[in-house]
């Protein structure tokens, strides 16, 4: 039987919930199409079965920060996902700060794993630094799903080399996360 994973395209493409900018970009556009790719990726491997929280780069989720991320959740949550990735954009004051890094609720079990490995392929596709697994368990995404769930901090939209790279070559980012995903289950 297939695996269920749900990729949350973080972000609407206006607010209520519009993500970060920086370097002329904006997040929620870099985590729509970095998602379809890796959504396309994953429906072409039987091992998977997908569906993403933003089917369209129009797609707006609630007319509140708090409906939309509760829609996201109620989404996966309903489809019966078995792992549920946030994609996200970092951003820093610090216009240095470099890397990918993973968020769960808690350190120590299947999402922790998940979310390592899932950093491991992305590293070896982007180059970008591996900046760790954290818990926060904070964030709805990660403390309402029913199933194991991370937020990845896919780079940075503050750091010129991060933006650029997230911008011009989306494929690597998808391809890092599918690798990583295929990874944890074994399939890589």
């Amino acid at each position: 039987m297939a695996i269920k994973i749900f990729i949350d395209q973080g972000h609407n493409p206006r607010n209520p919930n519009a993500g970060a900018e920086g370097q002329g970009l904006r997040e929620q556009d870099l985590t729509y199409e970095i998602g379809r790719r890796l959504a396309l990726l994953l429906d072409a491997d039987p091992n998977y079965e997908v569906m993403l929280s933003r089917p369209s780069p129009e797609t707006q989720l609630g007319t509140t920060n708090a409906e939309s991320l509760r829609a996201r959740v109620d989404m996966a949550n309903n489809w019966g996902a078995d792992y549920f990735i946030s994609l996200h954009a970092n951003a820093s004051s610090i216009t240095t700060a470099s890397g990918s890094e993973g968020y769960v609720y808690s350190l120590g079990g299947a999402a922790e794993q998940f979310a390592r490995d899932i950093l491991i392929g992305l590293t070896g596709t982007t180059g970008l630094p591996d900046r760790g697994v954290f818990a926060r368990p904070s964030l709805y995404v990660l403390r309402r799903t029913r199933m194991p769930a991370t937020l990845i901090e896919l780079g940075f939209i503050t750091n010129p080399g991060d933006a650029a790279l997230m911008s011009q070559n989306p494929q690597l980012f998808a391809q890092g996360l599918y690798n990583g995903i295929n990874r944890y289950f074994g399939l890589a």
